[in-house]
């Protein structure tokens, strides 16, 4: 799958949501996910994206790969080999980036006074420990927040014509820090153009309510393994941050 429209599957949600990147993004980013066209102008509209864009550029920068290799892009929202290597020092010159974006001196400041010892460039990182909304300012960072902006892994036990019933474990506070409670099971609407085989027993990846993408064997395991890393991290360094309710 090209990159861009990998990243167009995840980010299309939370621009419907008017949440991040350029207004007029979504048609473009449902074209490449639907038929694989305009690549070029979604890159450019996922460019725009506040906190996305220096992820994907410090990912590429560390490994010498475009911002939308395949690889880069899976390596943000799913997990893969690319983040195992990257460090303290990285992300703070990727906090300085997001702070060009958006992100306020002294949020970024804090975030660095607390840096766990091995940050993770993945979004659930992201989401946990930097903040949903941080960065643009447009959504506030709460706990169900969290749990809506994190990749979820999900389990597929009912396929209708536009709803699924997925089962998965939810995000918890639990004495100052995340833990995942029990899976539990949930109905939420899906585009079958986007997913024209899900089927029964399939793994999912869940953004914002959204169905973005069926995943292999093998994607299912790194996304779980990289949000498990992601909140290991994410509560080094929580207790200096903030609470959540």
């Amino acid at each position: 799958m090209d990159g861009a429209a990998l990243g167009a599957r995840f980010s299309l949600a939370t621009n419907r949501l008017q949440y991040c990147g350029p207004a007029e993004a979504e048609p473009t980013l449902y074209r490449a996910i639907t038929e694989g066209a305009g690549l070029d102008a979604a890159r450019a509209a996922l460019s725009r994206f506040e906190a996305l864009y220096p992820y994907l550029e410090a990912i590429g920068r560390a490994h010498g790969l475009d911002p939308f290799d395949e690889q880069v892009v899976e390596a943000y929202w799913i997990g893969n080999h690319l983040l195992d290597r990257f460090g303290r020092a990285e992300f703070l010159e990727l906090l300085a980036a997001l702070r060009a974006r958006g992100l306020p001196r002294s949020t970024a400041e804090r975030l660095a006074a607390h840096l766990p010892a091995r940050p993770i460039p993945h979004h659930a990182f992201h989401v946990c420990y930097v903040g949903v909304g941080e960065v643009t300012g447009h959504v506030e960072t709460t706990l169900a927040n969290m749990e809506a902006c994190r990749p979820a892994l999900a389990r597929v036990t009912r396929v209708e014509r536009h709803r699924l019933t997925v089962e998965r474990p939810r995000l918890e506070w639990v004495h100052g820090q995340l833990r995942f409670g029990a899976p539990r099971p949930e109905e939420i609407d899906f585009d079958p153009r986007i997913l024209p085989r899900v089927a029964l027993g399939d793994e999912v990846a869940l953004h914002w309510g959204h169905a973005a993408l069926v995943l292999s064997r093998a994607q299912a395991a790194a996304l779980e393994r990289y949000t498990a890393a992601s909140l290991t991290q994410a509560n080094a360094g929580l207790p200096g941050l903030r609470t959540l309710a």
